[in-house]
């Protein structure tokens, strides 16, 4: 018998990939490329959107 999941809730302003990699242009001392993480702003890199804690509450 199958299972069923709920469908968790992606976060709608990074679409679930929340955390990027950047190449910066540069490279290091031993050749390879500078990079930097970006996070999502609104998840924080989790790639979930959270309840309220009002929502929770009530």
């Amino acid at each position: 018998m199958p299972q069923h999941t709920r469908p968790r809730p992606i976060c709608g302003h990074c679409d679930g990939f929340p955390t990027v990699t950047i190449t910066t242009g540069t490279r290091t001392p031993d050749g390879q490329r500078q990079t930097i993480t970006a996070h999502c702003p609104a998840c924080h890199g989790t790639g979930l959107t959270r309840t309220s804690t009002k929502a929770v509450a009530a």
